[in-house]
């Protein structure tokens, strides 16, 4: 949970606990996940209703589904659970050895991450920002509240909101970039992430990562990141499940109410004696503009697709010069070197899946029918 947000989550909490998700008596044995008894309440404080007579109040339940077991499938074997366990942890668990500079991992990002997520990490066309200048200070404004339509509300990015570098690392390793994840390298990815660590202005042993730092394994696991006590409660180390059922136990950590634990209700919940409040004098009737009883048809819209703009919005960007390696739109002999490997048909499946670092329809929401359309416009340019 992040901590400055108490107030903004316990609508959420505060209508779980009401609909009957209470807290576990005391003493109270209640049945855990797979059906054996446990005097513990699940971790968010709540409870498991007990099964009794194969009934947990009015609802039957299937008590051979908590017996657990496999009933289909098969157990995983060795080298498929290596493959799937790839997570990189706060500690240095799964982290790999390798380096990599601020110097080199600008040239990497602006190869292949500033199309989505804009010049410095800035963020655009619908990819999030990675950075908004000096971490710290940005982490100062976390305890925004945007209590008046003016106010500057919180800034959550990496380098402000994030608190683990792990988190960073195992992300562009497995994720990045879009549409050819996994094809970094070790170093690469250290270096991307000394250049996202720059941008942020955030120091490892109280030195700036500046454009002249090299990141390696063992200055990255001394990273401290801004944020990095601004959730709770703390699950980390020994004793944690006990600790974070502490937490929840107590409604006041997480803007909530405490309930009593009561019999569930179906039908006819409402107390008669509940108050209906009503609008004096009728309501509101000085509209602006005024409200309209006519039962006419909306004007349809024109459908037709604007290709010129299409293009400027989503495909100028890279389609533009020679420069950026991409076929330049109106340049016949850019094209007809792609058609050569597949003709048309294979330059619309290409786009339409997307290819090194141009997203699929490189990002336009349009059908796939709409993108041939915009491909043949920058092909010929009318």
């Amino acid at each position: 949970m992040y901590k400055y947000d108490h107030k903004i989550l316990s609508v959420g909490v505060a209508i779980l606990l009401s609909s009957g998700i209470a807290f576990a008596k005391k003493g109270e044995y209640i049945p855990s996940a797979v059906g054996t008894m446990d005097s513990h309440p699940t971790i968010d404080g709540g409870v498991y209703h007990p099964v009794k007579n194969s009934k947990t109040g009015p609802y039957r339940v299937n008590e051979k589904t908590l017996k657990g077991g496999y009933k289909f499938g098969r157990k995983p074997t060795k080298n498929e659970l290596k493959a799937w366990d790839t997570d990189i942890m706060a500690d240095g668990t799964g982290l790999p050895k390798g380096s990599g500079t601020v110097e080199y991992g600008e040239e990497l990002y602006e190869a292949q991450c500033v199309s989505c997520h804009g010049d410095f990490g800035s963020g655009g066309g619908g990819y999030p920002a990675l950075s908004k200048g000096d971490a710290y200070v940005q982490q100062k404004t976390l305890k925004n509240q945007r209590t008046t339509p003016d106010a500057d509300g919180p800034t959550r990015v990496f380098g402000s909101y994030w608190p683990q570098a792990s988190t960073l690392w195992w992300y562009i390793r497995d994720g990045m970039p879009h549409t050819r994840s996994k094809t970094l390298k070790d170093d690469e990815v250290y270096a991307l992430v000394a250049y996202i660590l720059n941008i942020n202005e955030i120091k490892i042993d109280g030195k700036l990562v500046d454009d002249e730092y090299t990141l390696t394994r063992e200055k990255f696991l001394r990273i401290k990141m801004p944020n990095a006590d601004g959730f709770e409660p703390k699950i980390e180390g020994k004793g944690s499940l006990e600790r974070v059922r502490k937490y929840y136990k107590n409604p006041k950590n997480f803007g909530a109410i405490k309930v009593a634990y009561a019999k569930r209700c179906m039908k006819n919940c409402q107390k008669k004696s509940a108050k209906v409040v009503r609008v004096r004098n009728g309501g509101i009737s000085d509209f602006q503009p005024p409200l309209s009883n006519k039962k006419e048809k909306p004007i349809a819209k024109s459908t037709e697709l604007d290709l010129k703009k299409v293009y400027k919005d989503s495909c100028a960007m890279c389609h533009t010069d020679d420069s950026m390696g991409a076929p330049v739109a109106g340049k016949n002999s850019d094209w007809q070197a792609k058609k050569k490997s597949g003709g048309i048909k294979a330059i619309y499946d290409r786009g339409i899946k997307g290819i090194n670092v141009m997203p699929p329809k490189g990002g336009a929401g349009i059908s796939d029918d709409e993108f041939k359309k915009v491909v043949d416009y920058m092909i010929n340019l009318k």
